[in-house]
């Protein structure tokens, strides 16, 4: 496994942990369901001063969450080579979820 590779996977798993947001993926279709790898890899791009993570949100509000990811996914750059890169998040779509109101009378026990 390659240190681009490894810094992907790393970085999903802590874009994982993140509430509200997801990979920004291709949309999966039968064809997708065979290819060999892992498409949310296809969200991260890693260059020598920039990594780009493409990303959906499945809530709002948005600066919260992009906050959030912000801080964990430089924390997992920390003891990287990718240390001093740039960190850009690109919120690709807002899922429609997101606009959902909430169900405020379940909420106040009616």
């Amino acid at each position: 496994m390659t240190e681009r590779s490894e810094l992907t996977r790393s970085l999903l798993a802590v874009l994982g942990r993140i509430p509200g947001l997801r990979p920004a993926t291709p949309s999966t279709t039968h064809v997708g369901s065979r290819v060999p790898w892992n498409l949310d890899a296809l969200a991260i791009g890693i260059d020598d001063e920039l990594i780009e993570i493409r990303v959906v949100a499945l809530a709002l509000p948005l600066p919260p969450m992009l906050r959030e990811a912000e801080t964990a996914l430089h924390t997992a750059l920390k003891e990287t080579r990718w240390k001093d890169a740039r960190l850009r998040l690109v919120v690709t779509d807002i899922d429609a979820a997101a606009f959902t109101p909430l169900d405020h009378a379940s909420d106040a026990g009616a």
